[in-house]
């Protein structure tokens, strides 16, 4: 294999993977919702002139966020494909799935309390 071959290799994976994003963005409601509410997020950061510590972890709950939800995706349309009848391990992988966004979800909220709370409670003392 020509060396020359491996950029454009790697070049297509990133093009796969951004097609994926791209896909649970337009399919999943979920994903609008946490893209939604992401911008939001961003635009309070900005707003408040959050700390760089703070940063990292709305960087790493945003990112979180969307891996989980994309994880979640993956598993639903592979147990889709398998199966279109109803089966108990089925439902079992989706909920599970689903129940992994559901805990990362409730995490992420706590943190973006601990964060902002102060900030809105300092805005509000004027």
């Amino acid at each position: 294999m020509d060396s020359r071959d491996k950029p454009v290799r790697l070049w297509k994976s990133f093009s796969f993977a951004i097609t994926g994003i791209k896909t649970a963005l337009w399919s999943e409601r979920n994903m609008r919702i946490h893209f939604l509410v992401s911008l939001l997020v961003i635009g309070c950061a900005l707003f408040f002139s959050i700390s760089q510590l703070e940063w990292l972890f709305v960087i790493f709950a945003i990112g979180g966020i969307f891996s989980l939800e994309l994880i979640n995706t993956a598993i639903e349309r592979v147990v889709d494909l398998i199966t279109k009848e109803y089966h108990p391990l089925a439902k079992q992988a989706k909920d599970i799935a689903a129940g992994a966004v559901f805990i990362y979800a409730i995490t992420v909220v706590v943190i973006g309390i601990i964060i902002f709370l102060p900030y809105v409670l300092r805005g509000l003392r004027l």
